[in-house]
């Protein structure tokens, strides 16, 4: 079995900054990658950062380009997503993933954290 436990969410103002922590353990993070979600009340969930944890190579949704950036520490088994210029639109509950496989021509993964809340107020 594989965890992953998301933490460093919260409250912030517009402009602002975060750094969520996500903790992986078991097989979870012997995966080839890990990812970054989020998902606001209403709407369905967003991509939001890919890091390929062996080489460190990254992809960001162009919402989020040039103000987040993602991360990995293999020795604490831990990808770090830090959020910078934080703007309203990007409250949300954000979810790590792990295990990305290709399905129907999309990227679909098979392990979820539980999520952590960010509010970005104006």
């Amino acid at each position: 079995q594989g965890q992953l436990v998301e933490s460093g969410g919260g409250l912030v103002q517009a402009g602002g900054s975060l750094r969520l922590s996500c903790a992986a353990s078991g097989r979870t993070f012997s995966t080839y990658a890990m990812g970054w979600f989020r998902q606001a009340p209403g709407k369905a969930r967003d991509f939001v950062a890919r890091i390929i944890l062996s080489v460190g190579t990254t992809r960001l949704a162009d919402s989020v380009k040039g103000r987040f950036t993602i991360s990995r520490d293999n020795a604490k088994n831990t990808v770090y997503l830090q959020m910078n210029s934080l703007k309203p639109e990007d409250t949300a509950v954000y979810y790590c993933a792990a295990n990305p496989r290709l399905s129907g021509g999309t990227w679909l993964y098979d392990y979820w954290g539980q999520g952590t809340q960010v509010t970005v107020s104006s």
